[in-house]
């Protein structure tokens, strides 16, 4: 449709910093349903969520 030429490997590099992310997010130190309501976000909204897990997420 878009015919992107490196459209697969921009979706795969999103997927594993998606992965880290949410990785990240469970190893923190944030409530049980911060952690779960960032992840969700990430899950739900894979590049702005990542974006702004990066920028307001929980740290440490």
């Amino acid at each position: 449709m878009f015919d992107l030429p490196f459209g697969g490997l921009l979706g795969l590099i999103v997927l594993f910093l998606d992965i880290y992310a949410i990785i990240k997010v469970a190893q923190s130190s944030a409530s049980a349903g911060m952690k779960a309501l960032w992840i969700v976000i990430i899950v739900f909204l894979p590049v702005l969520g990542l974006i702004l897990w990066f920028l307001l997420g929980p740290k440490g």
